[in-house]
């Protein structure tokens, strides 16, 4: 945990003494000193208070070593552009070009979507994917196309390839669009995503096909995020059957009875 030296950081780089932050959080300055000493170690509400002041998401404060970062990194945190909530702003995209210097589009097939979950920031790894071009794609934006395995997204086939805009501002996340995400766990995954960024820094994943259900993401656990163009497919999509059209129905009730649940007891632990 770096919360108390991150704080001290911050404190000094934008010249205030103790005395000064502690009167403008209202609290005691030994009580600042105390945690900048790790000798108090601060609940839920200090937190987010010191959050707020700097415009530091509170995972940046307790998880990253900002003394590791470079000038330029935390002057772009000090702007408000946190890689927690913001996304890969921090870190260089790997990409690969033609020779007019135009931006390719990467294809990261099922072989090498394991590779990629270690190998994504890594320029060699990167430049070993086979590139194309799409020509009503905007040449101004990066798009990487990925090889869709298994059925949790039909009517998208199986083994299509879904082309995604890089996402490089997170808050640009919208709810029920669909997205590549790559994942520390999961590695790559396409669904249907739920922004919780800003409240509870997570996104709520969700499949086309109703019979998976929603799971969550960790702002932490996120690695890379495009937004879904358009997919490529060898298949026709099988038409929507009465009986398909009723799971699906099922599904979505059963999953705002779910959310009702948590929004009428939050925290009881379901039956």
């Amino acid at each position: 945990m770096h919360f108390s030296q991150n704080i001290k950081l911050l404190r000094k780089r934008r010249n205030r003494t103790q005395d000064e932050l502690s009167h403008i959080l209202g609290m005691r300055r030994s009580t600042l000193s105390g945690y900048e000493n790790e000798v108090a170690e601060p609940g839920i509400h200090t937190l987010m208070a010191f959050s707020k002041y700097f415009g530091v998401a509170v995972d940046t404060l307790i998880r990253i070593d900002l003394a590791g970062l470079s000038e330029s990194q935390l002057s772009e945190l000090e702007r408000g552009n946190d890689i927690y909530l913001r996304g890969s702003k921090l870190r260089v995209l790997a990409t690969t070009v033609d020779n007019e210097n135009e931006e390719n589009i990467e294809l990261v097939n099922e072989k090498a979507k394991a590779g990629y979950t270690n190998g994504f920031a890594d320029p060699e790894f990167i430049q070993q994917l086979p590139t194309f071009q799409l020509p009503f794609l905007s040449p101004a934006k990066k798009y990487r196309t990925f090889q869709l395995s298994g059925d949790s997204m039909l009517p998208i086939p199986d083994r299509s390839w879904v082309t995604g805009e890089f996402l490089q501002d997170w808050k640009q996340i919208r709810t029920g669009e669909a997205y590549v995400i790559l994942t520390l766990d999961d590695g790559i995954v396409f669904k249907v995503a739920e922004n919780l960024l800003e409240k509870e820094h997570k996104l709520t994943l969700y499949s086309l096909n109703p019979i998976y259900e929603p799971f969550d993401v960790n702002v932490n656990e996120i690695k890379e995020v495009w937004k879904f163009n358009n997919y490529i497919s060898a298949e026709i999509p099988e038409p929507v059957t009465p009986e398909e059209e009723l799971l699906k129905t099922v599904a979505n009730l059963k999953q705002d009875m779910a959310r009702i649940k948590k929004q009428i007891l939050p925290g009881r632990p379901e039956a």
